[in-house]
């Protein structure tokens, strides 16, 4: 068997290019004014990207923001796209990090997802370019597995992130270390909501204290103005609505219908709270198996976030207390744990009439894979795409919104594959979502690819299927989740199947280590020191 092609491991497949506008254009009279209401960490990123894209071509930008209203937060955990939004506004990471207890994350642990022996926990890492090195020989085994060879296949075996991740080290490679290692981050998202707002403000953003009583319409339908209740009726050109789950302007006002994904993800509640930090700060998420759901633990630079994402169809919210606290060691404890409800789906019209929905308001996919900033990012990003040309018409609106819609349901299906592959039988929850039949066409042609041990490369590489995700992702989730032949199905290689020694690449990566160090002394390293911990726990 020849090995297959590998794509660059890249961690998403098209990328923006950031910058201020060159062109000296002015912006649509639809734009002059743009009001955000809502704050919080959809709120302040959204006006962070808007001052700095339209602001240079005259857009005047205010976030009003309810002192009454408390904040749901957007975090722990990131993408990798989080760094590409804090070098677009060059801000570094030695300014805002510190601030905001925040620490390096080099990929997700899955943990009793599976229960196939050998299966039972797998790492999916962050890429980086030296695993060009190592990403064929991986997609090669994971195939030759399906095809029943006995070959290794667990990605961690593969990617440097995993190494990493398994030392607590930071992802922070010596300078002479040819490679870039890609990654995300932890953070206290209430603080990053303090911290951007801000920026936000130095950058020339209007802040508005103010409660938001009212939403005042047009006779040709757009949205007039927002009444509040200390400055009585404010007037804008054009709405921003970050108003969470409320979806206030875009679902209340406007009406815009709302698109429910409850019958393919199952969680629709979370718990969460803190447990302290201890001598080792680790540089990975952990997503562990439980009864009804899925339990986090994220380490900041003070403390671990803890949670318990689960589904109020199967657990009662005292249940799923009781069981994270036992998990993490904290049954008797005083502290107080934090309960929220998840409306898990998206609207149909991201972008309505002169509203543009940002962050919760718009839509949300539970945080299993951390893509909430993600989410805010594209929103806003592609929405200042689309008017860069002055058109602001019905077609462009059309355009974005199937852009933005695809970008949801692409990662409702990666998301997905989590549960549907899991092979748990000590609940019903698992069960359930094992033999769910509701996924959509695109994976169940993915998943029959895979099944019959033909390449799912060429269909996710040109995007027909698995969309959003590289080839890279794709194989980590399917091989790491065990879905090969078992036992007396699998053959040894003949010594033509699996040309590839597994100890050159373990050495390759062994080696590769000497030049990264331990998290805690890197984050030691950057000034200033972190800010006092805050004293609400805020996630996603």
């Amino acid at each position: 068997m020849t090995a297959t092609a590998a794509p660059t491991a890249t961690v998403f497949n098209y990328t923006y290019q950031y910058g201020v506008p060159d062109s000296p254009a002015r912006i649509p009279p639809a734009l002059k004014r743009i009001a955000i209401v809502g704050g919080g960490t959809a709120g302040w990123m959204a006006a962070m990207i808007l001052a700095h894209k339209l602001g240079p071509r005259g857009a005047e930008i205010s976030v009003l923001e309810s002192p009454a209203v408390p904040i749901v937060g957007v975090g722990e955990g990131s993408t990798p796209w989080l760094r590409g939004f804090f070098d677009m506004l060059g801000i570094e990471e030695s300014e805002w990090m510190p601030e905001c207890n925040a620490t390096y994350k080099c990929g997700i642990t899955f943990s009793g997802w599976s229960t196939r022996p050998g299966f039972e926990s797998y790492f999916h890492p962050f890429a980086s370019m030296l695993d060009n090195l190592t990403l064929t020989q991986f997609t090669h085994n994971a195939q030759a597995r399906m095809n029943g060879l006995d070959v290794e296949a667990r990605p961690d075996r593969f990617f440097i992130a995993s190494y990493l991740a398994k030392n607590r080290m930071a992802p922070k490679p010596n300078r002479n270390f040819p490679f870039d290692v890609w990654y995300g981050y932890h953070f206290d998202a209430a603080l990053v909501g303090k911290y951007l707002h801000k920026k936000a403000v130095e950058r020339g953003v209007k802040y508005v204290s103010c409660h938001v009583t009212n939403v005042n319409m047009k006779e040709n339908g757009d949205i007039k103005s927002v009444t509040t209740k200390e400055l009585g009726e404010l007037e804008f050109d054009f709405f921003v609505d970050c108003t969470g789950f409320a979806g206030l302007l875009i679902q209340k006002a406007l009406k815009t219908p709302f698109v429910s994904f409850s019958d393919n993800l199952f969680n629709d509640s979370a718990v969460a709270m803190p447990t302290p930090m201890g001598e080792k700060i680790g540089s990975q998420t952990i997503s562990a198996a439980m009864k009804s759901g899925w339990r986090w633990e994220i380490p900041l630079t003070n403390r671990y976030g803890n949670g318990y994402v689960y589904s109020s169809s199967f657990c009662s919210p005292d249940e799923a207390e009781k069981e994270l606290r036992e998990a993490i060691g904290m049954l008797e404890s005083p502290v107080e744990a934090r309960h929220l409800k998840m409306r898990i789906g998206r609207v149909t019209d991201h972008w309505n009439r002169n509203c543009l929905a940002v962050g919760l308001s718009q839509g949300f996919i539970e945080p299993l894979e951390a893509t909430a900033l993600l989410f805010i990012q594209r929103a806003v990003q592609n929405f200042v795409d689309a008017v860069e040309g002055g058109d602001m018409g019905e077609a462009v609106r059309t355009r974005y919104n199937a852009k933005i819609n695809e970008h949801f349901e692409d990662t409702r299906d990666y998301i997905v594959t989590h549960y549907k592959t899991n092979t748990r039988k000590d609940t019903e929850y698992w069960r359930a979502n094992a033999e769910n039949p509701k996924i959509s066409g695109a994976l169940q042609e993915l998943y029959a690819l895979w099944m019959s041990g033909k390449s799912i490369a060429p269909a996710v590489g040109s995007q027909k299927l698995g969309k959003g995700y590289p080839i890279f992702s794709w194989y980590c989730i399917l091989a790491g989740m065990g879905i090969f032949p078992e036992g007396e199905r699998l053959r040894k290689p003949n010594g033509k199947g699996s040309p590839y020694n597994m100890e050159e690449i373990d050495n390759l990566l062994s080696r590769s280590l000497m030049n990264f160090r331990d998290q805690r002394e890197v984050l030691e390293n950057i000034p200033p020191k972190a800010k006092e911990p805050s004293l609400q726990i805020y996630f996603w």
